[in-house]
């Protein structure tokens, strides 16, 4: 006969997990690490819960998180033991599964209500989903323990939340208070919501209570040092100085001190980042903003320096063979350039750096090199294709090779024939070149694929409004555009224009003013100058019409209504 499986048994995986794969760095409200709950008593359990159990520590053992949680998850609602729900808060924890791990902990909270870790954790998780009000009970809970709060924790995102939850959560940390005059955390979050709503006098006396307590309390430092140098303070920055000459190693304090100084002496500022750099030689945000810093006050020569360092180290190598090439294209040396573009691989400045090396190929006469380079990152990067497609008709077009965009237009919708943002990308070139057939066919079908599609069938309405006689059709696409986006000022003087065309003069006033209060945009400004002009009313006409040319004097749309009209652009327009 096989030996009874007791509860501690089947949960020896807490060792397991911790060897399998390190736990992820999560900010929790309670500063202090909390110590590991006491174990629980052995006992047996149903028979048919040792089997998804096992199952759970083999698929652990075998990294297969998702198994695991899994059955921790269904097994912690069956047996209602904290440790099960202990395991599956973790273990949800580790692989970064909000929802699944706040109702792995809420069934431990159920069953040890006053769990300190299960407490700290569940504030943390109600924090992160905006659900602040709810977080309260639980951290007044880990400070009844004795464990110091990280309090603050709880205005993630309070500047989201609507007015009358802010207003509760003010009440609920103002009664913590109270309850905890001797924690730090609640006066540094008061300063905080002050901040937020520009009292300022208020939050540096909230402040001025947390340095009794904690002369040296980085987040508060910070957060007088911004206030203080918003009012242009003298030596807005002397009490963060005074913390560093007390403890020179503090780096984190250093590092937010120096991107302060960003703000006023970039020359300071690099000091500071040079002394970081020593503290920690491989850290490669340092070598970063070493590089920028020089790059921003002209010392290229620094400025490679580092980025190479950076290279060689294999530190945000992307990134720095970026900004190499940024610096040798400035300095004319575009074969280099083009070089350290081409090693950017996937990521932020992935695009951005293949945009430089095409309009450096496209400027030296090199567009087949281009082309063939972009076909090789295309198949390299098959997840990328899309946009590098659209990366190269912005190129073309950008250089007036219409020909050329539509080219490779029509071969990206050979190869990706289902995508509507290529699709519409050829419709609007097509209208461009005044082939309204093929922007005709490319919207529909978009809309057929679509038919909520408010861009297309907006574009397509005021299209047929704008090049053609067919007003009504026009003004149907336009309402179904206008329904599901009321609001959008591009539909709104689509409509304003379709009415104009159909003699509808007010109704169209009407609804170009609207778009033209959200959207002061200068096409739309000629529109509403022109249906006022025609409306009779010319002075009004004039104000929009030369407001705008104030603004974009060498606007296409805005000077040819304007010379229609008879109407001259303003003197102080041009120099």
């Amino acid at each position: 006969m096989l030996r009874p499986v007791t509860i501690a048994i089947a949960l020896s995986l807490t060792a397991a997990c911790s060897t399998l794969a390190p736990e992820p760095v999560v900010e929790h409200a309670v500063e202090a690490p909390l110590a590991e709950p006491e174990p629980g008593m052995e006992r047996p359990i149903p028979a048919d819960s040792v089997y998804p159990l096992l199952v759970a520590e083999f698929a652990l053992r075998r990294r297969a998180y998702d198994v695991a949680l899994n059955n921790y998850l269904e097994q912690s609602e069956i047996l209602r033991e904290p440790a099960v729900s202990a395991h599956a808060t973790h273990l949800a924890q580790f692989m970064q599964r909000e929802d699944e791990a706040l109702r792995a902990v809420r069934l431990w909270l159920e069953l040890e209500p006053d769990n300190v870790e299960a407490n700290n954790t569940i504030a943390t998780l109600l924090a992160r989903k905006g659900k602040t009000l709810e977080a309260v009970p639980h951290l007044a809970i880990v400070a009844r323990s004795g464990k110091s709060v990280h309090f603050p924790i709880l205005l993630t995102n309070f500047d989201k939340l609507p007015p009358g939850e802010q207003a509760k959560l003010v009440a609920g940390i103002n009664e913590l208070a109270l309850e905890f005059p001797d924690e730090t955390g609640i006066p540094l979050s008061q300063a905080i919501i002050h901040n937020e709503f520009k009292q300022n006098d208020q939050a540096l006396e909230k402040l001025d209570k947390v340095f009794e307590q904690k002369p040296y309390h980085p987040q508060a430092l910070v957060l007088e040092a911004r206030i203080l140098m918003e009012r242009k303070a003298k030596n807005p920055l002397s009490r963060i100085e005074d913390a560093l000459e007390a403890e020179p190693e503090n780096s984190k304090l250093r590092l937010q001190y120096a991107q302060l100084l960003t703000r006023s002496s970039m020359a300071t500022a690099r000091q500071q980042f040079e002394i970081l750099a020593a503290q920690s030689p491989g850290n490669g945000d340092i070598l970063f903003s070493l590089a920028l810093i020089n790059r921003e006050t002209g010392n290229t020569t620094e400025a490679k320096a580092y980025l190479e360092q950076m290279v060689e180290q294999d530190l945000r190598a992307g990134e720095a063979h970026y900004y190499l090439g940024r610096i040798l294209e400035d300095e004319g040396e575009l074969k280099a350039a083009v070089s350290h573009y081409m090693q950017v691989e996937d990521g932020r400045d992935f695009l951005s750096a293949n945009s430089r090396i095409g309009t450096i190929l496209l400027a030296t006469q090199q567009g087949d090199k281009n082309h063939a380079y972009l076909n090789d990152l295309r198949r390299k990067y098959p997840e990328r294709k899309e946009q590098l497609y659209g990366l190269e008709v912005e190129m073309l077009t950008r250089t007036d090779d219409l020909d050329g965009a539509m080219n490779v237009l029509n071969a990206a919708l050979r190869d990706m024939p289902e995508s509507t943002t290529l699709r519409y990308t050829r419709s609007m070139l097509g209208e461009q070149q005044n082939d309204l057939a093929l922007m005709e066919r490319d919207l529909r079908e978009i809309i057929q694929q679509e038919p909520d599609n408010a861009t297309a069938l907006n574009a397509l309405g005021y299209t047929l409004a704008n090049r053609t006689e067919r007003y009504a059709e026009a003004y149907t696409l336009i309402s179904r555009a206008l329904s599901l986006q009321p609001e959008e000022p591009a539909i709104l003087d689509s409509m304003g224009w379709v009415l104009f065309r159909q003699g509808k003069y007010a109704k169209a006033v009407e609804y170009l003013s609207r778009a033209y209060a959200k959207f002061p945009d200068p096409e739309v400004a000629a529109h509403l100058g022109e249906v006022l002009w025609v409306s009779g009313d010319t002075s009004t006409a004039k104000a929009v019409l030369q407001g705008a040319a104030a603004r974009d004097p060498d606007h296409e749309v805005l000077v040819k209504t304007m010379e229609r009209l008879g109407i001259q652009q303003p003197a102080l327009a041009r120099p």
